[in-house]
């Protein structure tokens, strides 16, 4: 039997990081009573979500095509994320200092911002609403990642459960979730914009966003109704009293410290290319394979299909996974899927009309989706299980994947649809490769300790 598939790999390098987090003296006050189960925190950071990216996502997947002037609504996603990429760097110290739940409400904020200045799409307020988003996102991910980490490892403990059977669950109905925004969103922007072939009216446009609007206030007020889990960090650090800058600079030392790390390292490249492909999606997919054939208004029923299969798939993912062994078999079995799909879009594809024309956009966001979803739920469970310092791993996560992100925007307008595809397939092929490697030094070292 696979020495990986054993429960104990993942505690056992949790066990070995304790010794070195315990030298850092970060704050860890105890949580006051709660009256809800760390089960009903997730339901509601979920719900949360659900609302706010409601109103982002189908935002974002219509920018290529909404604000093309200029290409604004490239730039502006561009924008986002390489100030996601820069402000990933520092994200774990300001999730430390706010605490998870401070962190998920600030960054919040950005996100309406965004949608507010949408309504008023021009340089002026896009791109500060863009820097300014890439901050708020940094550090709303990262709080993302914390409190629902912290809640599974909670909840397991608790209940005596195998913690990537937890882990894998939670982030299963978390993910789940996340997808349907993509079904939930773009069928609100398929009904708004149904007589909007062209994208070009403007009282359908300031319609969806004053209805995203709404969502965002929901979402805000769900996340008020979050527990706490961590209080801001400050002077004094359980029993010891420290110096303010002392505690800082340990704080940002530990922030960089999953650089040198191996396993991170290996992680890295699939990191990255889940940022690329879902950047691929929103600006590629959207204006160069849907819109030809299903015009603006379809944009939004072929990234509702997209969703659907998410979900299903980051439910089921989310079931299966019980460690390493088994984040390894449903990682590699979505690069496949995704594989299938590059290969057909590089060598088949080409547009034609009728009904099988209109169905092979649909076809093509179906898959794709069972592969996002796939890699949403995993890359989440294996931060997670790998590392000890939470904050830290998935600040370094986010800023690989924003930076790729990032690229795939600002390239995307110059780069034609065969040269997207092939390097997105490149990518792929060094990423999981990257990831299988990381599978056998896991592997090897649990064996080591044998």
């Amino acid at each position: 039997m696979s020495l990986a598939i054993r429960p104990e790999i993942t505690s056992s390098f949790r066990d070995d990081e304790e010794q070195a987090a315990a030298a850092v003296p970060l704050l860890a006050a105890a949580s006051p009573t709660r009256s809800r189960s760390h089960a009903g925190d997730v339901h509601i950071l979920s719900a949360a979500f659900l609302f706010v990216f409601s109103a982002y996502l189908p935002t974002q997947n219509l920018q290529s095509t909404l604000n093309d002037d200029g290409n604004l609504g490239a730039v502006s996603m561009g924008i986002v994320y390489v100030s996601f990429t820069g402000f990933a760097a520092t994200a774990a110290v300001v999730v430390r200092g706010l605490g998870s739940r401070g962190a998920l409400l600030l960054g919040t904020s950005g996100y309406a911002l965004f949608i507010l200045a949408n309504l008023h799409p021009t340089w002026y307020t896009m791109v500060p609403a863009s820097i300014y988003l890439g901050f708020a996102s940094s550090i709303m991910w990262v709080g993302q990642g914390t409190y629902l980490t912290s809640a599974a490892f909670s909840h397991a403990t608790e209940n005596k459960l195998n913690d990537g059977q937890v882990l894998g669950r939670f982030n299963g109905e978390f993910w789940g979730m996340f997808a349907s925004t993509q079904v939930i969103g773009n069928l609100i922007s398929l009904v708004v914009l149904r007589n909007d072939k062209d994208g070009g009216g403007a009282e359908e446009k300031n319609l969806l966003f004053t209805v995203f609007l709404g969502c965002m206030v929901v979402g805000i007020v769900l996340m008020f109704l979050l527990s706490r889990r961590d209080e801001s960090i400050g002077v004094e650090g359980g029993d010891h009293e420290l110096p303010e800058k002392s505690l800082l600079w340990d704080m940002s030392k530990s922030a960089v410290a999953p650089l040198a790390d191996r396993r991170m390292l290996l992680l890295a490249p699939l990191l990255a290319y889940y940022g690329l492909q879902k950047a691929f999606v929103w600006a590629v997919f959207t204006k160069s394979i849907v819109t030809p054939v299903l015009g603006v208004a379809g944009v939004g029923g072929a990234m509702a299909l997209y969703g659907t299969s998410g979900v299903i798939s980051s439910l089921v993912a989310g079931r299966l996974t019980t460690g390493l062994y088994s984040s390894t078999l449903i990682v590699s079995a979505g690069a496949v899927l995704q594989a299938g799909v590059l290969f057909w879009l590089l060598f088949f594809y080409s547009p034609v009309g009728g009904v099988l024309g209109s169905a092979a956009p649909l076809l093509v966001g179906a898959v794709w989706g069972v592969g996002d979803g796939i890699l949403n739920t995993q890359l989440s469970a294996l931060i997670g299980l790998l590392f000890k310092d939470k904050e830290a791993a998935f600040a370094l996560g986010k800023m690989w994947q924003a930076a790729a992100t990032a690229a795939v925007f600002f390239l995307s307008p110059g780069a034609t649809l065969q040269g997207m595809l092939a390097a997105v397939a490149a990518a792929l092929v060094v990423a999981l490769t990257a990831f299988l490697s990381l599978s056998l030094v896991v592997e090897r070292s649990y064996a080591l300790k044998l």
